[in-house]
Parts: C-alpha cells; sequence; structure tokens
C-alpha cells in the first residue's frame, strides 16, 4: 500500500454515516477514582488540554486526572510503556515515530512501539508550525539562513517537522545555527529571551502567546498551498501534515487566520496491552464529556468525534474500537485499515527481535536496513 497520509480534516460525515445514539452515558461511566496520563509541558496546548479534560472528568464521574508533563518524546513516552500511567496525550513523535521505531525510538533500549490510538485532536482551527521572533525581519522559511533555530533533545517530533519548515524553505540545519535545548518549554524560553530566532509549537501554545506579547513578538511565516515544490519537500521529511489555514494561536486569533502546516496533535494513545474496559470507558468519556470541556483551552474543539480520522496512522485500541462500534461510528473500511496498521506493528516488532537476536556492531545502521526491508517485504509503506 502507499503512503497512507490525509489532510487533517474531519473525515467522518456523521448523519451520512448513519450513525445512531448508542454506548454509556456519563452517569454510567466506570473509571478508576485515579488515573494519570502523560502530555507536553506545562503551557503547551497538549498540557492545556489535558487538564481541561480532567476537569470535565472530575466535575462528571469524581475521577482525579494527574497530568504528567514531559519535557520531550521519551519523557512522555517511557511512564506509559513502563505502565507508570495509562495513557499518553502526545504528539507524532510519541504516536508514529515511537511505533516506527525511529529516531530515538530506533536505539536498542527502545524499538518500535504496540501503541493504541483513542482518540485525537484533529482541529484543523490550529496549526503546527516553526514560529519566528519578530524583531528579525523573516517574512518566510527561506529567510531563516543563517538565524537560530531550535533543536529539542530527545524530541525527535519536534525535530523532524522543524526539519520540514527548513525543507519548505529549501533550507536544512547546515543552512541555519542549530541551538540546542533539554525540552520544548526551554526553546521557548530560549526565543523570548533572545538565545534563538526559531522554535517550533502549536499555534495556540501557551509558550506562543507569551512569546507573542514579548518586546521580540511572534510571527508565522506562511505555507503556501500553491507552491507544491515546497510543500513536497516538506511531506518528503514529514508526510503527515498538509497545508492548513488555521484561526486558533497567538497573533491570529479574531484575524481571517494565516496559511501554515498542521496534523493531528494531541493524540491520546495507550499500549496495546492497556485493558480494554478502561480504555472502552476513557474512550466513552472524551466522547460523552465533550460538552463539558469543549472551549476551557484554545483548540480544544478538535476533540470532536466528527472531527475524529479513524484510518489515522497509528491502529485504535479494541476498547475504543469496542464503543465506536457501539455508537455506530467504526466501518468496515476503518477496520480493513486498521487491521493493516497492526501488521505494519506486527512486521516491525518480529523485524526488531530478529536483529536482536544477530546482535549487530552497528545497531543503528544494522535496524535501519532491517527496517526497511521488513516493511518493503511486507507491503507496507516505507517512511523515515
Amino acid at each position: 500500500m502507499g503512503i497512507f497520509y490525509r489532510p487533517v480534516t474531519a473525515v467522518l460525515t456523521f448523519a451520512a454515516a448513519g450513525i445512531v445514539s448508542g454506548g454509556l452515558c456519563a452517569a454510567e461511566l466506570n473509571l478508576p477514582k485515579q488515573l494519570a496520563w502523560t502530555a507536553y509541558n506545562t503551557g503547551s496546548a497538549g498540557y492545556n488540554q489535558s487538564v481541561a479534560i480532567g476537569a470535565a472528568l472530575q466535575n462528571a464521574t469524581g475521577t482525579n486526572l494527574r497530568v504528567l508533563p514531559g519535557k520531550n518524546d521519551v519523557a512522555r513516552t517511557e511512564p506509559l510503556r513502563q505502565h507508570k500511567v495509562q495513557f499518553s496525550a502526545t504528539g507524532v513523535g510519541g504516536s508514529f515515530m515511537a511505533q516506527e521505531g525511529v529516531f530515538v525510538f530506533g536505539k536498542e533500549n527502545w524499538g518500535p512501539q504496540a501503541v493504541r490510538t483513542l482518540l485525537a485532536n484533529n482541529g484543523g482551527a490550529v496549526g503546527l508550525s516553526v514560529g519566528v521572533a519578530g524583531d528579525i525581519g523573516v517574512k518566510s522559511y527561506s529567510d531563516l539562513k543563517g538565524k537560530r533555530v531550535a533543536w529539542v533533545r530527545g524530541a525527535p517530533s519536534l525535530n523532524v517537522n522543524t526539519t520540514a519548515y527548513l525543507a519548505y524553505g529549501g533550507l536544512t540545519w547546515d543552512d541555519v545555527e542549530k541551538v540546542e535545548f533539554g525540552g520544548f518549554g526551554e526553546s521557548w524560553k530560549g526565543l523570548i529571551n533572545g538565545q534563538v530566532d526559531a522554535a517550533f509549537a502549536s499555534t495556540n501554545s501557551g509558550f506562543a502567546y507569551e512569546a507573542a506579547s514579548s518586546p521580540r513578538g511572534l510571527t508565522w511565516p506562511p505555507i503556501d498551498p500553491a507552491n507544491t515544490e515546497g510543500l513536497a519537500r516538506m511531506q518528503e521529511i514529514a508526510p503527515f501534515f498538509s497545508a492548513a489555514k488555521v484561526t486558533v494561536g497567538a497573533t491570529i486569533d479574531g484575524t481571517d487566520g494565516v496559511e501554515t502546516g498542521a496534523y493531528a496533535y494531541p493524540v491520546l494513545v495507550a499500549m496495546v496491552d492497556q485493558d480494554e474496559d478502561l480504555v472502552y470507558n476513557m474512550t466513552a468519556a472524551m466522547v460523552q464529556l465533550f460538552d463539558e470541556y469543549n472551549g476551557k483551552a484554545p483548540g480544544i474543539g478538535g476533540w470532536a468525534l466528527d472531527k475524529q480520522d479513524f484510518e489515522w496512522v497509528v491502529p485504535y485500541h479494541d476498547g475504543a474500537i469496542r464503543y465506536f462500534k457501539e455508537i455506530g461510528a467504526w466501518t468496515d473500511a476503518a477496520q480493513k485499515h486498521n487491521d493493516h496498521l497492526v501488521d505494519r506493528q506486527a512486521a516491525l516488532a518480529k523485524a526488531w527481535e530478529d536483529l536482536k537476536s544477530e546482535s549487530p556492531a552497528d545497531w543503528e545502521g544494522a535496524w535501519a536496513e532491517a527496517r526497511k526491508k521488513a516493511l518493503t517485504d511486507g507491503g507496507f509503506s516505507v517512511v523515515f
């Protein structure tokens, strides 16, 4: 099968799909008194949305959701795979890249992770973009040549995304000054404090709003949907991106919007062996309580049921599928796509275990070759 990425827009019309009411009501949700999930740093869009969802859970069910901020993909994913938290509100790093076993997840102590999706924020109104300090005169991403650009250690999703924006502008990391930071929040504090000129975030991140109100100001150079060559370069690096006109974010709110890039964020994931009933009830809570948390954080409306993409890049958990089937949202096409993604994960896991038994001296080089062969032999898209 070919590349399986599509624009992050609403992909289901539920009335047309014949969806009927069903599933649990809020009073019937069976959740433990304590839940925990990881999210991006405090102040990030993912963290703020998680806190708002937690407040709705507390009010409706008495469940206390503990949100643990993680400064990079490893910090968010390690507690998940160790089952110290049940869920993670993550990005493409902790979901797709973890599944693929690439970048930090390709190191010998990691490997492809059997992660599963519950829901994702496919808001469309929020961009995921490289913000640029407003005091350096940058009008386009090509203008970043020679400027200081943030690189976050242990955060491949942030760095791949930044690389994709540079590629859109015809640049590589050799064309800019790479400034390394230990976490997402630190990179944006660096922009505000004058240590760096550009950093990646969602347009509605609390750090972006802080930067916009700082003396340096903030700008989001445009991604022109008509620039097919630039988009092709961008999607060669990060094929999950699409051009989008966004209306929510720092310097964007109240305007007609800006053209930039977007994809699903945050994505709520669990490990494949997470209890199916717990996942079922968490998925039901996210859907049933949507009106309770909608509007309580910028961009949170993308969690709506009619914004879900059931043919995304990471398979759905059986518990989530059970709930979506009950309410008539799950289709045969979604199941076929999901089965294909499960098979993809299985092929990657087998390739990883086979390679471990060989103990190659050059692990990263050997894994890159083994991974490519496993995907090619299985008829799967080779990405990264």
